[in-house]
């Protein structure tokens, strides 16, 4: 059923086309992810359903009994409340449901037979199940730990960062459950660990969802369908993201358009995943089935459940060999560093090496310190203990805020500052324009100053003059934040050509694994672990063994009450025990003389004409069911008895 229904929209600000005479329709339990480069029109897209933009021309139908909300970018919220007031203050609509069918349940006990009551009960008792929210209580502590808003749920929501409220937001819309939620970049400020819950709910719960978003992974995860903006039309293509580029390189041959460029990196995208993720993914189903197949049986054999996490730890130290003494030049070299903040431990006693060629990244929890090390060996803070040993060599560096970039000069003016239209770009002479273009900026963007661009464009700015510096060791703090996948696959395609070392922080798993080499693991509490694994085995192993230390300590619970009962040794039966032990025989004889009867009628043309098939079968059906009960009681009161 179509929730949402736009018909010839065409969206148009001032001489700049948009959209132009496109339909979409959203049905209900779609999940569909709007992709396309920065400033085609996604965001215009996602307005326009959500009725905060009026098209050019065109029609928009949604029924008036569909809620639809949307996460802001910058949420506002009354500042007299604190973070768990935030959340509980989007809520009372379902609270106020919940007591509704709280009083209508003790109404109806009484008076089961009044149509209106029961017509009552049946509503409210349908939207708590739409909404899932019949142990909301639960639901909301699980939501704030998951998004690490717990420690905050007291302090004034306005005070937190904009990416903490966020969360709050994004927390608050998850709960309420709307029956469509829109999303525009909903992982960003959110951690690997919150991005896997966020999936985990969204796919639980049935949302019906459309959304923005550069992470591939997530995409993937997520989507039942992509729709791209492409030259102000749209173009959809079921399954995920690696569904649509499949089917996109089909399209793009079908067409047989020379989109040269953008299928070149189809192509590359398409040669990875067939090299990386099938082959991945054909092991990891190998080692999935071997967990599986212990779990059952360690409910009859606990050992084997440390036998699989012994297993999967050795996994792990495969992966976390030492590089030995390497020809390679040493970058940096630590010894025993430790930093911490106020209250914290950020790192302590870290000792490791970056070569010439690693490609390294940094991963973990939000605030464990990933961002704190890359400042640490650009030399911006000193270590609380330890050293820091730096060879020499040359560092670019890109982080979040765009530091290298000055608003009031022209992109010209940016790359060419001593004049001319010609940049060095790795040691070769090229025309501004020709290398700019590389990263999807049109020709009349020369003359644009930096300060009127958006944060996608400015990244993509940033990087392209990071990439033009001959230096040995690129240093990046969230490169693919606020940028589109189109750029983000032309930052891989440079960085994979790199010829010296990077070092990366991002939560991007789908980039981690196409650039990094090596993972620096935060774990929190000042533990960094090293491994050589890709970023999705290491979580997916991590995954594994968190499993697999609940299942051993339910495992545990169950023995001890095992022993206990056995110790407990009974020495007579209960009074319960002794009146079935007495009269479930006589009553199962019975039931038997009763199923014969029924069986012998059923045999009997004039006995069951006269009764009735059906109400015979129903007979001797609840018979049987009760023979059975009956007998697995006796049977159980009978081993205790023999016991004794």
């Amino acid at each position: 059923m179509a929730l949402i229904d736009l018909f010839n929209i065409k969206k148009q600000y001032d001489i700049k086309l948009l959209l132009n005479d496109v339909d979409f329709h959203l049905n209900e339990g779609e999940r569909v992810t709007v992709l396309g480069q920065n400033g085609c029109g996604k965001s215009t897209l996602m307005k326009i359903i959500m009725g905060e933009e009026e098209p050019t021309e065109g029609k928009r139908v949604v029924n008036n009994s569909v809620h639809i909300e949307m996460l802001a970018q910058q949420p506002h919220f009354d500042p007299g409340l604190s973070v768990r007031e935030a959340i509980l203050n989007e809520l009372t609509e379902l609270k106020k449901a919940k007591d509704e069918y709280d009083i209508l349940s003790l109404k109806v006990a009484e008076d089961f037979k009044n149509e209106v009551l029961l017509k009552k009960l049946e509503k409210v008792t349908s939207f708590l199940d739409h909404h899932n929210a019949w142990n909301l209580d639960d639901k909301i502590e699980r939501v704030m730990q998951e998004f690490h808003l717990k420690d905050y749920e007291h302090r004034p929501v306005v005070s937190l960062s904009g990416g903490e409220q966020r969360r709050v937001a994004l927390a608050s819309l998850i709960l309420k459950k709307p029956d469509v939620l829109l999303l525009d970049e909903p992982t960003n400020h959110l951690d690997v660990y919150m991005v896997e819950f966020l999936e985990e709910i969204l796919l639980k719960e049935n949302f019906t969802l459309l959304f923005i978003s550069h992470d591939r992974h997530f995409i993937d995860t997520i989507a039942t369908r992509v729709v791209e903006v492409d030259n102000q039309e749209l173009v959809s293509y079921t399954g995920g993201y690696m569904n649509y580029l499949e089917q996109k390189e089909a399209r793009m041959h079908s067409l047989q358009k020379g989109h040269d460029n953008l299928l070149r990196l189809l192509k590359q995208e398409e040669a990875w995943l067939g090299k990386g993720v099938k082959a991945r993914a054909k092991r990891n189903q190998g080692r999935k089935k071997r967990v599986f197949d212990l779990r059952d049986e360690a409910k009859k054999n606990p050992t084997l459940i440390r036998k699989m996490m012994v297993e999967l730890e050795r996994e792990k130290k495969h992966f976390n060999r030492d590089e030995g003494v390497s020809r390679k030049k040493m970058l940096f070299e630590l010894e025993n560093m430790s930093y911490s903040v106020p209250e914290k431990k950020l790192i302590e006693n870290l000792t490791t090496r970056i070569l010439q060629k690693d490609k390294i990244a940094i991963v973990g929890i939000n605030g464990a310190g990933k961002s704190t090390l890359l400042k640490l060996m650009l030399g911006r803070i000193k270590p609380d203990s330890g050293v820091i040993k730096q060879g020499d060599f040359s560092i670019g560096y890109f982080d979040q805020h765009r530091e290298m970039l000055d608003n009031n000069k022209t992109l010209i003016e940016t790359f060419c500052p001593d004049g001319g239209d010609h940049i060095e770009v790795q040691g070769a002479n090229l025309h501004v324009y020709g290398y700019l273009k590389s990263f999807l900026f049109p020709k009349e963007f020369l003359d644009k100053k930096i300060g009127v661009l958006s944060g996608g464009e400015k990244n993509r700015v940033a990087l392209a003059l990071l990439l033009a510096k001959k230096v040995d060791c690129l240093i990046l703090d969230e490169p693919t934040n606020d940028l589109d996948i189109q750029t983000i696959n032309i930052l891989e395609e440079k960085l994979i050509n790199f010829p010296g070392a990077i070092l990366f922080v991002s939560h991007d798993r789908y980039f981690i694994d196409k650039i990094a080499s090596k993972l620096f693991i935060f774990k929190g509490n000042g533990v960094v672990e090293e491994s050589y694994q890709t970023y999705t085995e290491y979580l997916e192993i991590e995954k594994e063994m968190k499993e697999l230390e609940v299942l051993e300590q339910e495992v545990k619970v169950t023995s001890k009450k095992d022993e206990a009962v056995t110790q407990k040794k009974q020495t007579k039966l209960s009074y319960k025990e002794q009146q079935d032990y007495d009269k479930l025989p006589d009553e199962i004889e019975a039931l038997e003389d009763e199923i014969a009867a029924l069986n012998a009628c059923l045999q009997d043309p004039k006995c069951y004409q006269e009764k009735g098939l059906t109400t015979l079968s129903d007979e001797l059906s609840k018979l049987e069911t009760l023979y059975e009960e009956k007998s697995d009681r006796y049977l159980e009161v009978l081993e205790i008895f023999e016991s004794l």
